[in-house]
Formats: structure tokens, C-alpha cells, sequence
């Protein structure tokens, strides 16, 4: 066994249970982070194929003693979920029996100051979950106010968008998680002792722009339709009401459950098939789970079957 996951994955037994995890199954875990999902279907019997865009989860990952042998039971793939489609085809597999998305940011992540996810500890502007490309300090250094204050409306819903990012503008260089913090405090007018602190919106829209979250799950969703067979189960954990509402919407499409017209009207045309089946009601944690695990308190799980439906013909992230 190894040694515990530095976090506690989050609605664990509600994942495993829509999965169902057999002994010799082949399941995605799109976001590995500690792997605590992958632990759970490694346990069951399963083959686990897990993804990861960050080198420091896969780093972690590859100690594991189920990466090992001719015949690992762990493979891992240092890519972006979005990119599942073509990590399994260059594994030589086509079709998964179930996969798990666990979206946002991880518990890891937002611990290290270093990586510059939270203003809970000082450390450098980035956020980039894969420790490469253009960072925060770029985005919030180098762009106009519109198209700040346009990322922290679209992203973190955040009413008073254009306040904030004229304060940013003006306040730059920015190269810290307090400084940037200190500054949107300062635009709203943040009181110590308030329920919430008002940076959180602009932290949150400022992550999912720089690593381009939401294109991301919407690709990803498109590219785990494509590989479970028949019967196969995703199950998707997300964390705020965007990514939610994309996932929700994801489902209702692909299961036929959306309105099409009045009832008391002939249908135009043929309603398609449906390519999921058996979408579950949102699933959110249980007190107890969020007294053991506050991080929990906003997540929801949204689960479905895959039926023989073609996929919707989609394009996917090379």
C-alpha cells in the first residue's frame, strides 16, 4: 500500500458506487491529483488508466507500486483529460467500462503557496496547473482592463468586474498572491471579519482563464462519451455552479432529457437517440462528510450510463 493521500477525495463512496468497479475493469481517472479515486478502483480490482496535466501529481503517481511490472494495473499519462481520447488510442485501448472526473483545482494545488492558487499563504502570481505556459502574473500584467474585467464576470461572477480590474491595472506590477489580493480587497471595500473574502471570485475566474478549465471539461466530456462502451458510467464531480451547469446541460442533451416544444404540438422531427441513459439528480455531500472535509461543502456529482448510441461526432484536443 502506499502511503496516504495528502487530501481526502471528495463524495469517494458516491463516485465508487455510480461507477462500480469490477475486478479486470478499465476505468479513467481523468484528474489523479493524490489518487484517491484511483485508489479506491485499484482496491476494486480495476485497471486504471489516470490522467494529469500536472508533472508533480504523475511524479507522485509513478511510485506507486501498480505502475510497476510487464502488466501495471496503474498507467499514467501526463496530459489533460481533454486529451483522453488519444492517450488511450496510443495505449492501444478504444473503449473504457468507466471513468471519473474530478473538475477544478486539487487539494495539493491549493496548499503549495509556490504554485499561487489561493491567497490563504503568500507565493508567486502562477496558477498554471501544469507548471507551464502563460501565468496569472501575465494575464494580470499584461491585459487590458476590459478583458479583465470580462474573465472575472464570465468566470467568477463577479458583479463589480470592471472595478476590480481597473484596481488591478492600476496597481501593476502584480507578482504576488497578496498583492493581488490586498488590491481586490481594497476595490471592495473588504472588511476583517467578513463571511467571505471577496478576492475568492477573481482568484477563481483568474484560475480558470489561465488554465482554460472550462473549454477543457466540455472537451473532456465530449472525448469520455466517445470511450465508454455500452453500459460503461462517468461519474463528474465539479465545484461551482459554471462547471455544473455545463456538466448538467452535457447530460440532459445526451440523454434526451432537454424540451423540445410544447407536448400539445406534433414534433418537428425525429428525436435522436440517446447516448446516455440512467442520469442520476445531483448528489452533494452529507453534513458529516463536510465536518470531515470543508473543502466538500460545495461539490455536487452528476452521474450517467453510456447506452450503443453513436457518440456525437465531435472534435478533440490533440
Amino acid at each position: 500500500m502506499v502511503a496516504a493521500a495528502p487530501h481526502i477525495p471528495v463524495l469517494l463512496e458516491e463516485v465508487v458506487a455510480a461507477l462500480s468497479p469490477q475486478p479486470g475493469d478499465v476505468v479513467i481517472d481523468a484528474t489523479f491529483g493524490a489518487g484517491g479515486y484511483t485508489r479506491a478502483f485499484l482496491d476494486a480490482g480495476a485497471i486504471v488508466h489516470a490522467f494529469d496535466r500536472d508533472p508533480d501529481a504523475i511524479a507522485a503517481g509513478s511510485e506507486w507500486p501498480e505502475t510497476k511490472g510487464d502488466a501495471p494495473r496503474l498507467v499514467l499519462h501526463q496530459r489533460r483529460f481533454s486529451e483522453m481520447s488519444h492517450g488511450m488510442a496510443d495505449a492501444g485501448i478504444d473503449q473504457v467500462d468507466a471513468i471519473a472526473m474530478d473538475i477544478g483545482v486539487s487539494s495539493m494545488q491549493l496548499d503549495q503557496a509556490e504554485r499561487g492558487f489561493a491567497f490563504s499563504s503568500n507565493g508567486p502570481l502562477d496558477m498554471t496547473m501544469s507548471r507551464s505556459g502563460p501565468t496569472a502574473a501575465d494575464f494580470v500584467n499584461t491585459a487590458e482592463v476590459e478583458d479583465i474585467a470580462d474573465v472575472l464576470y464570465r468566470y467568477g461572477e463577479e458583479r463589480q468586474s470592471r472595478r476590480v480590474a481597473r484596481a488591478i491595472v492600476a496597481a501593476r506590477p502584480l507578482a504576488t498572491t497578496g498583492e493581488l489580493a490586498q488590491v481586490v480587497r481594497k476595490a471592495l471595500g473588504h472588511r476583517p471579519g467578513d463571511k467571505k473574502d471577496p478576492a475568492t471570485r477573481s482568484f477563481q475566474a483568474i484560475r480558470i482563464h489561465v488554465n482554460g478549465e472550462l473549454d477543457e471539461l466540455e472537451t473532456g466530456l465530449a472525448a469520455a462519451e466517445a470511450l465508454l462502451k455500452d453500459g460503461g458510467r462517468l461519474a463528474v464531480v465539479s465545484f461551482h455552479s459554471l462547471e455544473d451547469r455545463i456538466v448538467k446541460q452535457f447530460f440532459r442533451d445526451a440523454a434526451n432529457l432537454t424540451p423540445r416544444g410544447s407536448r400539445h404540438l406534433p414534433e418537428t422531427q425525429e428525436a435522436p437517440v440517446a447516448r446516455f441513459a440512467r442520469v442520476t439528480k445531483a448528489i452533494r455531500p452529507s453534513e458529516a462528510e463536510i465536518l470531515r472535509n470543508p473543502r466538500a461543502r460545495s461539490s455536487t456529482l452528476r452521474a450517467a450510463t453510456r447506452t450503443n448510441a453513436p457518440a456525437a461526432s465531435r472534435e478533440y484536443a490533440a
